[in-house]
């Protein structure tokens, strides 16, 4: 794996579940609003927002994970990049949430292990710059 530049983005995130018919919250995409991330399955809308910013409605949210992403944008053609930091980070006991954008990859890493999550990612010779 080549050595990725990533960025720890400040604040903490959260990740919600709404029922699969809600509508998209529009009041998260404010300009210059931080990161947000919308995905509608059959079964749910799930959405990753800045803590304390939950739409209403929610039928499950988890909040206290913060936000790694990857210095982008990276080529389509580009592989393992996921699996190389999902590993990385799982031999370091660190539990991981992922999404891909057209330009890049992010992680989310609960709050608490942030730190060891840069050490591993530090250790494995990534580049990790934090706020």
């Amino acid at each position: 794996m080549k050595r990725l530049a990533i960025d720890v983005r400040p604040g903490e995130y959260a990740v919600v579940r709404l029922p699969a018919d809600a509508a998209v919250p529009a009041e998260l995409f404010a300009p210059g609003e931080t990161f947000v991330s919308v995905t509608r399955t059959p079964e749910e809308l799930s959405v990753i927002c800045p803590a304390g910013r939950e739409p209403a409605g929610a039928t499950a949210a988890e909040d206290g994970w913060r936000l790694l992403s990857v210095r982008g944008p990276l080529e389509f053609t580009l592989t393992g990049i996921i699996a190389a930091l999902a590993s990385e980070l799982a031999a370091a006991g660190v539990t991981l949430f992922s999404m891909s954008t057209f330009d890049t990859d992010h992680i989310l890493v609960r709050a608490g292990d942030l730190d060891d999550a840069v050490t591993a990612l530090r250790d494995s010779g990534h580049e990790v710059a934090l706020p």
